[in-house]
């Protein structure tokens, strides 16, 4: 069943994939406004999580940014596909960095990178940077249910060197990398929230207690790793500019989990700076209510 669906369904992704970025766009367009208008996707999630994050908006101006959200956000599925077929050289046009050469330096120091980020913009079209660093880069992924699509995927993204390794198989290969003294870029998103039964800290984004993913402080300090913190701005439809931040080449002299809340506090500056282009479908305030409970847990664990 899934070869007969990838069949089926596959020549309709190319097909796509292969439109110039003006009728790319207009499909977008088409898609949003069925998924917002008609179908209401999730709608009531966005809307949420905008109140949520920004209380002191008013109604009207909420759902001003839940409407260009969905704009946006089928413009990213969009540039998902167009990555099956996209060159080098379009990518590069389509996709710049300001600061490159902040890991020339980097790489001098003889330590591997963990890349860490949001779902802001377009991360997805980061694959473009192993063309221009010393490192080897892998990102960490989840694979897809059908085999047959996650085979595409991967030879997609990877057609530009950066290698993708499961989520749950990336703990093993830093080690085998750090065994062999290869120096090289893990990239690892961490604005996303983690099973409660994984949690092991707890902190305010954009007021609110969440559960928060430590991993790339974790990892990073226990295999001595710099952390560089990337951001990625809409510069107009379809162009992309990234910058990249070094929060630290020096990890261990952190307190534990202090990485970790630099990287909120970055992460919601640029959000604030234009809303619209976050993820918002994902309901990153989904267990903000067993904060109390997590506290009680804690307090008998003590005992």
């Amino acid at each position: 069943m899934q070869l007969i669906i990838y069949i089926l369904v596959y020549p309709i992704i190319w097909l796509i994939s292969i439109l110039p970025f003006r009728m790319l766009y207009m499909l977008s367009d088409v898609i949003a406004f069925l998924l917002y208008y008609i179908i209401g996707y999730r709608k009531k999630v966005v809307y949420n999580n905008l109140k949520m994050a920004f209380p002191e908006k008013s109604d009207k101006e909420l759902k001003s940014i839940r409407r260009k959200f969905y704009r946006h956000f089928t413009d990213i599925f969009m540039e998902l596909i167009k990555s099956f077929t996209i060159s080098k050289k379009t990518l590069n046009k389509h996709y710049t960095y300001t600061n490159i050469e902040i890991f020339d330096e980097l790489y001098k120091n003889g330590k591997s990178n963990i890349l860490t980020g949001a779902h802001y913009a377009n991360w997805e079209w980061i694959i473009s940077m192993n063309s221009f660093i010393d490192y080897k880069g892998y990102a960490a992924y989840t694979k897809i249910g059908n085999k047959y699509f996650n085979a595409k995927m991967l030879k997609s993204r990877e057609k530009f060197g950066v290698h993708f390794v499961q989520t749950s198989k990336i703990v093993s290969k830093i080690e085998s990398d750090k065994k062999e003294n290869i120096q090289a870029m893990y990239g690892l998103l961490s604005d996303q929230s983690p099973q409660l039964k994984k949690t092991h800290y707890w902190s305010e984004f954009f007021g609110v207690f969440v559960p928060i993913h430590t991993g790339t402080e974790m990892l990073a300090k226990k295999y001595d790793m710099n952390i560089v913190y990337m951001v990625t701005k809409k510069v107009k439809r379809g162009y992309y500019e990234t910058t990249f931040t070094l929060l630290s080449d020096d990890v261990q002299k952190y307190p534990d989990y202090e990485l970790t809340d630099i990287f909120l506090r970055k992460t919601e500056e640029h959000i604030r700076e234009a809303p619209q282009y976050y993820f918002w479908t994902h309901n990153r305030f989904k267990h903000k209510d067993k904060y109390d409970e997590y506290l009680k847990m804690q307090s008998k664990k003590k005992k």
